[in-house]
């Protein structure tokens, strides 16, 4: 028998959505919705399909919201050197 205990990454895509990057962490709050809804029309491959999908998007939003933040220094960095 499966479990029906699947992960909806819901906490992580508002908290991605939130400090990271809207645009991926809103698609990764759109798939960790549809997990419980398609657990409930017992579409289990379904809702593992949207966990999955809504993971990937967290990490999505999380790594283009990290290389914002890498970029943004490592612009501040050469600028502050150039002006010496």
């Amino acid at each position: 028998m499966q479990s029906r205990n699947v992960p909806t990454y819901l906490p992580q895509a508002i908290l991605t959505t939130l400090f990271c990057c809207l645009p991926f962490g809103i698609v990764a709050i759109v798939y960790a919705a549809q997990v419980n809804s398609k657990l409930a029309a017992g579409d289990y491959e379904g809702a593992m399909q949207a966990s999955k999908n809504a993971k990937i998007w967290c990490w999505a939003s999380f790594g283009s919201g990290l290389a914002v933040v890498v970029l943004y220094i490592l612009l501040f960095v050469i600028a502050s050197l150039g002006s010496r």
